[in-house]
């Protein structure tokens, strides 16, 4: 089998907030032993100032740069939606585009493909 060229994998990395560094840790854990990201990488705490529902918050959170193939988006939001303490959780995804060919290749071979 021929593999991808690099703009074939389309990979993005999925950025999700917390409160809880912790939950987040197990979270993306979860999220990489069921193949969904191939890595994740944490930072805490950050400093997240946003209005919600009329009320101004500033408060601590974590933050996890998941590294996935675009297709498994849907199912990472659909795992935040079922998981995730706040109503509407942060899940963003941007998309790559570019990076060292071997490690876009790596996140291709470390997920799976959606449905399996």
């Amino acid at each position: 089998m021929t593999e991808p060229a690099p703009e074939q994998l389309e990979c993005v990395e999925v950025v999700i907030t917390a409160e809880s560094a912790e939950w987040l840790a197990d979270f993306t854990r979860s999220l990489v032993e069921g193949r969904l990201a191939a890595c994740g990488h944490h930072i805490a705490p950050i400093r997240a100032i946003y209005r919600w529902q009329g009320d101004m918050f500033d408060e601590r959170q974590a933050r996890v740069g998941l590294h996935t193939r675009a297709t498994l988006v849907p199912e990472i939001i659909a795992r935040a939606d079922r998981d995730h303490a706040d109503d509407v959780p942060c899940v963003i995804a941007m998309p790559i585009v570019g990076g060292h060919p071997r490690y876009l290749q790596w996140i291709f071979e470390e997920t799976r493909s959606p449905g399996d």
